[in-house]
């Protein structure tokens, strides 16, 4: 058996180079990023529906929630004056729940655009809603993960173990919870008791980071159909199997640039979209992503 750095050596050499053969499983010959969305400002917040619209908003210039068609062609404003939101997400029960970071608020948006404030005086990054509407949150300064019930009660859920709590998804059993940490070099997972409350936090996988660099810029997160976790990182989109192991490292659309959402959408939901900046790419992939809700 070969040491473990030289086996990571190995990794990085491949993964940098975008030949991991890992990635094979993934990605499909003759298929790079596209770009589908450009002449925003810092686009975040991806998530999609059941007929595979991608959703995002622009965080700092953007009037609020923006709708790519699954076709990949129209986009439009859907939900006005609603600066700032960070992160998007559809319940169970067909609202857009989104983390208002300006308004240091979490709200749901019905179908007439009827905004409910969900919390208040909460500085929230990204978000998670299951099939039993429980809603999870992430508040980066605070190292905290908010829980509101599915009667509207707010508690903390989690508080210090993550350094920067960022991006947060769930398992397809919806017993797991993830979340990734942008100042340090794991996603941490904990198990969803039937009260909501989480319990057994653990440092479950080790993202790759740049020569030099103690953290990996953990951020956005999505869950793919048979359970596998796709994180956004300084380094690309790093994927990992439901052990926790890592499968390989989807490059950025832009070397140099950054990706900090991830979702999968399209009317067959195997298009992986990502959030870069002032752009939006997507690929087709082998691989779908898990639409549980």
């Amino acid at each position: 058996m070969k040491p473990l750095a030289t086996l990571c050596s190995a990794l990085f050499a491949l993964v940098t180079h975008a030949q991991d053969t890992s990635l094979h499983e993934f990605l499909i010959d003759n298929e790079p990023w596209k770009e589908v969305v450009s002449g925003q400002t810092f686009t975040d917040g991806l998530c999609t529906d059941a007929a595979g619209n991608l959703w995002f908003t622009d965080v700092k210039a953007g009037k609020g929630v923006y709708r790519l068609d699954a076709a990949g062609g129209q986009i439009s404003l859907v939900h006005d004056n609603l600066p700032g939101i960070s992160g998007l997400q559809f319940g169970a029960d067909g609202k857009l729940y989104a983390t208002h970071n300006k308004e240091q608020r979490v709200i749901s948006i019905d179908s007439d655009g009827k905004v409910d404030v969900l919390a208040t005086g909460v500085k929230c990054n990204d978000l998670v809603v299951t099939k039993k509407g429980f809603v999870y949150f992430t508040e980066t300064p605070t190292k905290r993960i908010h829980c509101i019930t599915p009667d509207r009660q707010h508690r903390i859920a989690d508080e210090g173990h993550v350094t920067k709590p960022n991006g947060i998804s769930i398992s397809t059993d919806e017993q797991t919870l993830a979340v990734s940490d942008y100042g340090g070099k794991n996603v941490w997972t904990w198990r969803i008791e039937a009260d909501g409350s989480l319990t057994g936090a653990a440092p479950y996988m080790t993202m790759q980071t740049t020569a030099g660099n103690d953290g990996a810029a953990g951020d956005g997160m999505t869950t793919e159909e048979k359970g596998r976790w796709f994180v956004t990182t300084d380094l690309g989109v790093q994927i990992f199997d439901p052990a926790g192991r890592l499968s390989g490292i989807i490059a950025k659309p832009v070397a140099a640039g950054k990706v900090v959402s991830v979702e999968f959408a399209g009317k067959d939901h195997d298009q992986l979209f990502v959030a870069a900046g002032d752009k939006i790419f997507s690929r087709k992939l082998k691989v779908k992503g898990w639409f549980g809700r």
